[in-house]
């Protein structure tokens, strides 16, 4: 053991600790932004349009006033006045809001009024009550919609074309080519939580409970919209049953807020499931077409990866789903086109793997199926073209163990007991029997954070940073991060988080949470041990006098001599000696410039997965997933294997379950609920394994750390989807993948 890794003995970083937050939402004591009930409470209802394009001509607002309990209805007539207009986009990452600016109706599921009454039940019938009517207009809600265009950038400001090489000559020159063009439908978010605000004013002061992923980013667009100080604004979330990007923006729940502010009382807004289809975002449809051109030996010589998607006829969110194909294989030619068409539907934004989860779909089917075409096994065709530089940049990877994480899923998993060709293989009971693979990729990300860390006279400490615990651990990852970064062991270590009234640590998305938010508080901790440092080492008092600070470490509420671990004292009696209570350091992290400009940084993975499937019925049944990963360093494994399998169920839903259903007609969503928005459920759940592969990173970050909660997604639709063609010898190109395509495909086949 290197003395480095002794005096570090005994840190939680790297342990399986359970969560923290564990215990109370188990017994119920979690509180979430409905729970709140401050006194005088009133409840809102939003009144949604049946129709996706036209304007409201008639709302039946006396029957509702009169309802009993009913307080006031607020229509475009009476909604409180804003300081800026719904559709300015002034704040960061704003997107048009539908805030009852009028009477035009923009897509199906749009808020045209709001009821708010003494109870649930009353503002429900209220709204009913409204029986409002239109004047429809033709609506458009597929990619086959006549007008498209290319968008000035897509994702976050990304261009929507990118070119390295000739990909026509190198497609021309091949030996072996494919064409072939995959579907992924609309897909909306469906957290546990529904959205939800409790809004409470006090004058120009605003009091919210509501769930959000970014602090800084809703208090600016709310400071905007309401022309109040950003510090006029409290926003309390300690607590979020999911969010997958919706939860980053401010959406709907800005009714509530004005609902509170008409009434002058609190107000709480919970939507509907029904509404979470409607106006808080969605994943956009794409249509993806993929050319690939292979030399004799199976070298890739060229790819083109266009992609169509869709936005809002009166916003713009552009999938960035063509961008998957810009970092894993080798190609002397890449080309990546972007176009999009306008729907007559809500704005599409962040969904989990946004871009890369239906592009990484398309471009595993379409890698899958030149592997075929070259007579190669899938993972032989992958390491061909395996990627030393990033393909489109040629800049290196700051860390890339894909190699490992290929050799350590595929022995797991057993793939050199695997056929070549499809439908070979079968299990006891005749069903057919298929095994796929996926490369899994995601962008190491990195925002801006602030956080503070005190040490007590006690022995204690406390870290403070606005951070955000929506299902994926973060309380517990990140009291970690700050017992390692003030030598606390854990339970002596207090984390404050959950409020925007604590120092600003980023938004929870992107897989950056713990990356930005934990080099905040790592910094915060240096900088408090510093201070601490420099009052042994400067007091001639001390056992420590004389060691200067680099000599100096923190061990388990100590200070010791980096030589002499023996020689020491507690924090307690150096800030009792130096009559101080306590001592505090405040840290920030923020992207490096100059690294992002030198490598690519990417966490990388491999799936592989077993599925099942019924020649006579088309039924599938995905019995095996394993997957392997390389995220850099690790700070919980219990946590990280937790989102890894969340992800790969994402995947699986993705590949076979998951899709909006749109009436071309009507513009609407015809399966607005669980009933018939199909998501996984732990029948669906085969043997989900996560292998944690070993990755030091010394660039992306002071931690190391690489996101690790999206992921899971992007190798796993595409290996399942591989897997359904090896056992059935069937392509099935849009998805999800149903058994009445599964069936036409096999029905489609020579012989």
């Amino acid at each position: 053991m290197s003395e480095t890794q002794r005096i570090r003995h005994g840190s939680s970083i790297g342990q399986p600790i359970t969560r923290r937050d564990g215990p109370l939402k188990v017994t119920g004591q979690a509180r979430f932004a409905a729970d709140n009930h401050p006194q005088g409470l009133l409840h809102a209802v939003l009144a949604t349009s049946s129709i996706a394009r036209g304007r409201v001509t008639f709302l039946d607002e006396a029957a509702a006033r009169a309802h009993p309990g009913v307080v006031q209805v607020m229509l475009p007539g009476n909604r409180p006045a804003l300081a800026q207009h719904p559709d300015d986009k002034s704040a960061p990452f704003s997107f048009n809001m539908d805030l009852l600016q009028d009477d035009r109706v923009r897509y199906a599921g749009q808020p045209i009024a709001v009821v708010i009454a003494e109870t649930l039940e009353a503002a429900t019938e209220g709204a009913a009550l409204l029986a409002p009517r239109y004047a429809a207009e033709p609506v458009e809600v597929t990619l086959d919609a006549t007008s498209s265009y290319v968008p000035e950038a897509i994702g976050v400001g990304g261009p929507a074309e990118l070119r390295h090489g000739d990909a026509e000559a190198g497609l021309q020159g091949a030996a072996h080519r494919i064409e072939a063009v995959y579907e992924t439908p609309q897909q909306f978010h469906n957290a546990m939580e529904p959205h939800a605000v409790v809004a409470a004013w006090d004058g120009d002061r605003l009091s919210l409970d509501m769930p959000t992923q970014g602090f800084a980013l809703t208090q600016m667009r709310l400071a905007g919209l309401f022309g109040i100080p950003v510090e006029n604004i409290v926003i309390r979330s300690p607590f979020i049953g999911g969010g997958f990007g919706s939860k980053l923006l401010a959406g709907p729940q800005v009714l509530g807020i004005l609902a509170a502010r008409l009434v002058g009382r609190p107000v709480k807004l919970v939507l509907t499931r029904a509404q979470m289809y409607g106006p808080v975002t969605h994943r956009a449809p794409t249509r993806q077409r993929l050319r690939l051109g292979a030399a004799p030996d199976g070298a890739l010589l060229a790819l083109h990866h266009h992609a169509r998607t869709a936005t809002s006829r009166f916003d713009d969110f552009i999938e960035p789903a063509a961008n998957a194909s810009h970092t894993l294989y080798a190609a002397p030619a890449i080309v990546t086109t972007t176009d999009a068409v306008r729907l007559d539907t809500g704005t599409p934004g962040f969904m989990r793997a946004p871009g890369e989860a239906s592009g990484s779909l398309a471009l595993e089917c379409a890698i899958d199926e030149m592997a075929e075409a070259c007579g190669m096994d899938p993972l032989a065709f992958r390491l061909r073209n395996y990627a030393e530089v990033e393909p489109i940049s040629g800049k290196p990877f700051s860390s890339k163990a894909l190699r490992e994480c290929y050799a350590e899923g595929a022995a797991r998993f057993g793939w050199e007991g695997r056929k070549l060709a499809p439908r070979q293989m079968r299990d006891a009971d005749g069903l057919l029997l298929g095994w796929g693979m996926g490369t899994a990729t995601f962008p190491a990300l990195m925002f801006q954070a602030e956080a503070r860390a005190v040490l007590r006279r006690d022995g204690s400490g406390l870290m403070e940073a606005g951070t955000h615990e929506m299902g994926q651990g973060a309380w517990t990852a990140f009291a970690q991060i700050a017992a390692e970064s003030l030598g606390l062991d854990l339970e002596r270590l207090e984390l404050r988080a959950g409020r925007s009234d604590l120092p600003n640590a980023g938004i929870a998305g992107g897989s950056a949470h713990t990356a930005t938010a934990g080099s905040a508080m790592q910094a915060a901790g240096e900088a408090a041990i510093a201070r601490l440092t420099e009052l042994a080492v400067t007091d001639p008092r001390s056992p420590l006098f004389g060691a200067g600070n680099i000599g100096v470490v923190p061990r388990g509420g100590r200070l010791v001599r980096w030589d002499d671990p023996s020689r020491g004292e507690d924090y307690a009696e150096i800030l009792a000696r130096a009559g101080l209570e306590q001592v505090e350091g405040r840290g920030s992290a923020a992207p490096d410039p100059a690294a992002a400009e030198r490598y690519a940084m990417h966490s990388h993975g491999a799936v592989f997965a077993e599925v099942k499937v019924d020649p006579d019925l088309g039924q599938v049944r995905v019995t095996r997933l394993v997957g392997a990963f390389a995220a850099g360093r690790i700070i919980n494994p219990r946590l990280v294997q937790s989102q890894y399998q969340g992800g790969m169920i994402w995947g699986l839903s993705f590949a076979l379950q998951e899709g909006a259903v749109m009436d071309p007609r009507s513009g609407r969503v015809m399966n607005a609920d669980l009933a018939g928005y199909h998501v996984p459920v732990n029948a669906d759940i085969p043997s989900v394994e996560a292998i944690l592969v070993e990755e030091e990173d010394r660039h992306v970050n002071a931690l190391g750390v690489k996101g690790v909660g999206e992921i899971g997604i992007t190798g796993t639709a595409g290996a399942i989807a591989n897997a359904v063609w090896h056992a059935t010898g069937a392509r099935v190109r849009q998805f999800p993948i149903t058994p009445e395509a599964i069936l036409r495909a096999m029905a489609a086949q020579p012989g």
